[in-house]
């Protein structure tokens, strides 16, 4: 058997601003601009990706489900991130090598810190 990630869902109020926001943010493209789907991938013929579908309901308890990122400059990064409309998020986590972010909807994300190998 085999299996092929295809992509992350990711809920959403506003598709297409969550799904430019995070293109932006990941420096992503836009492979798919329908009114209730959105999707974003590394490249156009690159996966997974994700795709951001519009649900009624707004966003209420901490995902069960998150991204992590390792850049190559955590505090840069947080920056830029921060600078583009995420925010601090505090979902129990305590002090941590890794900054804990929420995008504009508020799905939580962590911004890792240099590799230790």
């Amino acid at each position: 058997m085999s299996l092929e990630w295809e992509q992350v869902m990711v809920d959403s109020a506003d598709p297409e601003a969550l799904g430019r926001w995070w293109a932006e943010a990941l420096g992503w493209v836009v492979v798919n601009d329908e009114p209730d789907e959105f999707e974003i991938r590394p490249t156009a013929d690159r996966t997974p990706g994700l795709l951001f579908t519009s649900v009624p309901e707004r966003k209420t308890i901490k995902n069960r489900l998150h991204l992590d990122f390792r850049p190559d400059d955590q505090k840069a990064e947080v920056a830029r991130l921060l600078a583009l409309g995420a925010r601090h998020a505090d979902i129990g986590q305590g002090e941590q090598p890794w900054v804990t972010l929420a995008d504009p909807e508020g799905n939580e994300f962590c911004v890792l810190g240099a590799f230790h190998s």
